[in-house]
C-alpha cells in the first residue's frame, strides 16, 4: 500500500526502519561483532603447540546454526608484522595506510602472481631469471611479501605496496558448541600455527590473531557458513562414530553436546588424537563426564608421543575394527574431520584394509564399499 501523502503543515516524524538484527545478511564486509566471553589456552605450558578455546557471544546477531556449522573469523595482521614489512619496504605512510594493512590487507601471502607484478613495478635481472625457470617455486615456498622486498630491494609508494597484496581472508573453523547447550554463544578451538623459516618465526594470520591478540572482552567480526554435509544424522537413534584428532575434535563436541540435550538415544563413538595425555588432551574433563553420563558411549585415544613408537588415530581403528565393523553393521554414521593431506588418506586406508579383514573382500570391492557408504552419506567428512 502507498503512504499517504503527509498533510500540509503537520509534523514529519522521520522513522528509522534499519533491519532488525535478526535479518541482517552477515558477510566478510559486514562481519558481526562478537564479544570474547573466555579465551583459554586448553594446552599445558609445558606443550610445544598453542590451542586456543574461543567463547564468543552472538547476542543480538541472530544467528543460528546447526552443529557441523562453521563460523568465519575476520582476523587482523600483526601490528609488528605491518611494522616491518613497512620499514622494509621503506614506504612513507599514514595511520589509514596502516589501518589498512592491519585489517585489509593479507602482507603475508607471496605467489608467482605477486612476484610477477612486483617485476612488473620494479624490474629487477635477479628476479626476472628466478621466474624464468621453475626456481620460483623454491624461493616462495615458506616466505612472505616481506622476504620478497628484502631480497629485492626497492622503495615502494603506498599505492604500489596495496597493489602487490591481496584482500585478507577470513577464516573458517567448526563451532565446537551447540546452541542448546549455550544459547547466543558459538565456541571455537584454533590451533596457532607458528613455525620458522628462512631466519623468520612465522605464524598463521587468523590463528595468530586469535591465539596472541584476543583476550577476553575484545570483539572480532564472524560470519556463519553453513556446512550442510556434514550434519548430525536426522534421527536421534542412529549410531554415530567420530574421528576427530587435534582441532577435528572441534565439531565432535558439539555433536555430543546436541544429542545430549535433546536426549537422543543413539550411540556416540569418539576417536580423539593429539601427542601427548598430560599436556594436549583437549577437553578432557568434559570427555570423561560426557563418558560417566553415557552421553559419550565410548572414547578412544592416541596420544602419539607418549611412548616409543608413534600411535595414532588410524592404529585404534585398526585394533578397535570388530567393534567398529559392528556398529557399522547397525547403520552407524562415520564422521572425519581434520588434516586432509596426511590423516584423512590414512584412516581411509585404514577403513578399506577393516573391510577387507572383517567383510571378507576384495580390495576392488573394498574401494567401492567405502564410496557406497560415502554417497549414501554415511561417511562424512570435514577436511582442510
Amino acid at each position: 500500500m502507498r503512504p499517504a501523502e503527509p498533510v500540509s503543515g503537520a509534523e514529519i516524524i522521520h522513522l528509522d526502519f534499519a533491519p532488525a538484527a535478526a535479518e541482517l545478511d552477515w558477510s566478510r564486509e559486514r562481519p558481526f561483532s562478537a564479544e570474547v566471553l573466555d579465551h583459554v589456552n586448553l594446552n599445558s605450558s609445558r606443550s610445544d603447540k598453542v590451542t586456543v578455546h574461543l567463547d564468543l557471544s552472538l547476542a543480538g546477531s541472530g544467528l543460528t546454526f546447526e552443529p557441523g556449522d562453521a563460523l568465519m573469523l575476520v582476523p587482523e595482521n600483526d601490528p609488528a608484522r605491518v611494522d616491518q614489512l613497512l620499514a622494509v619496504g621503506s614506504i612513507n605512510f599514514d595511520e589509514a595506510f596502516v589501518h589498512r594493512l592491519r585489517r585489509e590487507l593479507d602482507v603475508t601471502t607471496l605467489s608467482r602472481a605477486t612476484l610477477e607484478a612486483y617485476q612488473r613495478l620494479r624490474p629487477q635481472a635477479g628476479l626476472d631469471r628466478l621466474l624464468e625457470g621453475e626456481n620460483w617455486r623454491e624461493f616462495v615456498a615458506g616466505r612472505q611479501i616481506v622476504d620478497l622486498l628484502e631480497a629485492f630491494p626497492s622503495q615502494l609508494e603506498a599505492e604500489e605496496l596495496t597493489a602487490l597484496l591481496r584482500p585478507l581472508p577470513a577464516r573458517a573453523y567448526s563451532i565446537a558448541s551447540s546452541l542448546l547447550a549455550y544459547p547466543d554463544e558459538a565456541h571455537l578451538l584454533i590451533g596457532q600455527v607458528a613455525y620458522q623459516a628462512h631466519g623468520r618465526q612465522r605464524q598463521g594470520v587468523a590463528s595468530g590473531y586469535a591465539a596472541q591478540q584476543l583476550t577476553s572482552g575484545a570483539r572480532v567480526g564472524v560470519y556463519l557458513r553453513p556446512n550442510r554435509h556434514f550434519r548430525l544424522p536426522e534421527t536421534g537413534d542412529t549410531p554415530i562414530v567420530m574421528i576427530g584428532p587435534g582441532t577435528g575434535v572441534a565439531p565432535f563436541r558439539a555433536f555430543v553436546q546436541h544429542r545430549r540435550e535433546r536426549g537422543d538415544q543413539g550411540k556416540n563413538w569418539l576417536f580423539f588424537g593429539e601427542r601427548r595425555f598430560t599436556h594436549d588432551f583437549l577437553y578432557q574433563l568434559e570427555w570423561q563426564e560426557a563418558v560417566a553420563e553415557g552421553a559419550l558411549t565410548r572414547m578412544d585415544v592416541a596420544f602419539s608421543r607418549d611412548q616409543p613408537e608413534k600411535i595414532y588415530v588410524q592404529d585404534r581403528l585398526w585394533e578397535r575394527r570388530h567393534e567398529l565393523w559392528a556398529w557399522l553393521q547397525e547403520g552407524a554414521v562415520l564422521y572425519l574431520c581434520g588434516d586432509a593431506t596426511g590423516m584423512a588418506k590414512d584412516v581411509e586406508a585404514v577403513l578399506h584394509r577393516i573391510a577387507i579383514d572383517r567383510g571378507g573382500i576384495s580390495e576392488d570391492a573394498a574401494v567401492a564399499w567405502l564410496e557406497d557408504l560415502t554417497h549414501a552419506r554415511r561417511f562424512r567428512k570435514d577436511v582442510y
